[in-house]
């Protein structure tokens, strides 16, 4: 994932202080820890060669890595669907993989109706018709929804998101992901946004990445967070920021959040399984959670 990616010398430039809440915090969380509280942690994909020997095992074939995945993970970040509207055969089987487990795949609205459609007319509709039919398949498995809008979705076009976002669903949890400054940068228009999410039930994508600080906006809509992490492939900072991050998400747990999604990315994904080990192996310690943390395969050889 290369957005907000700079370049490395900069890294230990920049100010990874998480902003204060949103003003909607308070009103959404009701300041007692929630009896039902769920957590889910995972990354972006299964399908990496190179966690072969380092999540998968020697050997594995890429038809078996999200047979593996799956009993690492407790959720996934399905960015496959933003490429392709999936038939419910398909969904099907990648659902079959996490019978039986608590288990939630977060899929990403494809990108022609969220990148190349505007939002409104009847291909939008037709099209959001059928990613919401194939998506049905997923059963229990499915988790909240998520619409990435492109960098160039500007306030401008507001409206239509409004427009767009009120035809959804009320049976299914959508969160929205903003990229465009100026969303961010005007604080009349950013109060408006979140409260009309609020209004209409919608979910707030965080995205926590090194050179878009304002994507980092801290507030909570609903009682349920989804966190995009973009780490640094493992520089230090990356775990200072983990550390940071477990202490705002103990407080909103202490709060009475209900839900929490956090899903790891990297510039290379290749370096996502340490990270979010760090991270569950954090979040088990300081919020008292019990989550199973993938099982990497260690190297014992002796020297």
């Amino acid at each position: 994932m290369d957005f907000g990616k700079i370049e490395e010398r900069d890294i230990e430039k920049t100010d990874f202080t998480l902003a204060p809440d949103g003003p909607l915090v308070k009103e959404v969380l009701k300041g007692k820890r929630h009896a039902d509280l769920e957590v889910y942690i995972g990354c972006a994909k299964w399908g990496r060669k190179d966690w072969i020997g380092k999540l998968y095992p020697q050997g594995t074939k890429e038809s078996a890595f999200l047979d593996h995945y799956v009993r690492h993970f407790n959720c996934i970040e399905l960015n496959a669907t933003h490429y392709q509207i999936y038939p419910e055969q398909v969904i099907g089987r990648w659902a079959e993989k996490a019978a039986g487990r608590d288990f939630k795949f977060c899929p990403k609205v494809p990108q022609v109706i969220s990148h190349y459609s505007d939002l409104s007319g009847e291909q939008a509709r037709r099209l959001t018709d059928a990613f919401l039919a194939g998506i049905q398949a997923f059963g229990p498995t499915l988790g909240p929804v998520f619409l990435q809008l492109s960098e160039k979705y500007a306030p401008a076009r507001k409206e239509q998101l409004y427009t767009y976002l009120r035809s959804l669903p009320k049976d299914i949890r959508f969160f929205l992901e903003l990229r465009h400054p100026s969303w961010f940068a005007d604080e009349e228009l950013r109060r408006e946004l979140f409260n009309i999410l609020a209004e209409l039930s919608v979910g707030a994508v965080i995205t926590d990445t090194s050179g878009r600080r304002d994507c980092a906006h801290m507030e909570l809509t609903i009682p349920e967070t989804f966190v995009r992490f973009v780490g640094n492939n493992l520089h230090k900072t990356d775990y200072e920021r983990i550390d940071a991050w477990v202490d705002r998400l103990n407080d909103w747990i202490e709060r009475g959040i209900h839900k929490v999604y956090f899903f790891m990315h990297q510039h290379d994904e290749k370096d996502s399984p340490e990270l979010t080990d760090y991270l569950v192996e954090r979040v088990n310690t300081v919020c008292g959670l019990q989550l199973k943390r993938p099982g990497l395969i260690r190297n014992n050889t002796l020297f």
